[in-house]
């Protein structure tokens, strides 16, 4: 069903831009936050979003809901979406959240589109698409590293994105493919060196960005795995603060101790890099799909690499499901989504311009 009508749930940072690319793209947008916020380019409204009792009211008249809040609130959104018959959308990478958005789809009248962000989302399109121009797939090799640009101290880090989410991802198992077998490791282990445009990166396991990967591709690849990427010198602190200094016993803690630490910077980069490999004609080859992505100048302002990538990964989704181009009711993996039509939408195109190398 073509919609028009969109609510955007959490207008921090990311929320905030992803309802004004969604108003540039033509929707009909009201963003609603727990504060007041002024000079927005699409009509707002002040509520209470913790509480699960209110949403259906805050909801009705929908005919789509993007949350951009706390995975531990999704939820909730996701149960009165479902109860409204609208279509859903969020950008968690938390697999049980996930799992729990699954389990509506299957009686869904609109599209279940969790996992719309930088990672799980947007790489997976990529991954997906790579593996799609081989007949036999050895490997899919997923990273993503957001990052300060010019990094101080040596954690090398800036929380430019959630405490929560970011410790959920340096604590929880991950789900990989070794050698063909489906199994769950621990976060912040594997590590490996990984060069982008001469600069020196570390990659580690962590957990939510493969998405649905492992399932959809199960029995067609040989080794299947997702890493974020840091500063070198990094996941040796991460490991010495969560489990020497025994911080993973309070997540809220340690997120707070962290931020605290390192708060968010204006410039900043996202890394992605994506590399498959396998057979065409009976010859072995490797596709890779790299690129640097930096703060760009949207509407006037400019907003940070992390903000952009991630509000316009979702929005291009959204914008595919409103033309047609995607299904329009169940479960939606983000694998499943074409590379080239998503990267043609209006938001898409973001991709094509926003990446440029560190020295010009």
């Amino acid at each position: 069903m073509s919609f028009q009508k969109i609510a955007v749930l959490g207008l921090g940072k990311v929320g905030h831009l992803a309802a004004e690319l969604l108003a540039d793209a033509g929707f009909e947008v009201t963003g609603i936050d727990a504060r007041t916020v002024a000079g927005a380019s699409f009509s707002t409204r002040v509520a209470d979003l913790t509480a699960a009792d209110g949403l259906g009211a805050l909801l009705r008249g929908q005919q789509a809901v993007l949350s951009c809040l706390p995975y531990s609130l999704n939820r909730a959104v996701a149960s009165t979406a479902h109860a409204l018959g609208i279509h859903y959308f969020d950008l968690t990478e938390d697999v049980p959240t996930t799992r729990h958005i699954r389990d509506l789809a299957a009686t869904a009248k609109g599209i279940m589109a969790p996992q719309c962000g930088l990672a799980p989302g947007f790489v997976g399109i990529v991954g997906a698409d790579l593996a799609g121009r081989f007949e036999k797939v050895r490997s899919i090799r997923l990273r993503v590293g957001a990052l300060p640009q010019n990094p101080t101290g040596l954690l090398g880090y800036a929380f430019n994105w959630s405490p929560e989410g970011v410790v959920n991802e340096y604590l929880n198992d991950c789900e990989v493919i070794e050698e063909g077998v489906l199994k769950s490791v621990s976060a912040m282990e594997w590590l490996e060196t990984i060069h982008i445009d001469g600069m020196q990166l570390e990659a580690f396991t962590t957990s939510g960005g493969l998405g649905t990967m492992c399932e959809t591709f199960a029995d067609r690849v040989e080794n299947l795995d997702y890493k974020t990427m840091r500063y070198p010198g990094h996941v040796k602190l991460m490991n010495f603060f969560f489990h020497e200094l025994l911080m993973r016993e309070d997540r809220a803690a340690a997120g707070r101790i962290l931020t605290n630490a390192k708060p968010p910077v204006s410039e900043d980069v996202v890394y992605v890099h994506v590399a498959v490999e396998g057979w065409r004609d009976g010859q072995l080859g490797r596709e890779e799909f790299v690129r640097a992505y930096y703060p760009l100048e949207i509407a006037g302002k400019s907003r940070t690499a992390i903000a952009w990538t991630t509000s316009a990964s979702v929005a291009a989704v959204i914008e595919m499901v409103r033309e047609g181009k995607l299904p329009q009711r169940g479960f939606l993996k983000q694998e499943d989504i074409p590379l080239n039509p998503y990267l043609e939408t209006r938001t898409g195109q973001y991709f094509r311009i926003g990446h440029r190398s560190r020295h010009g």
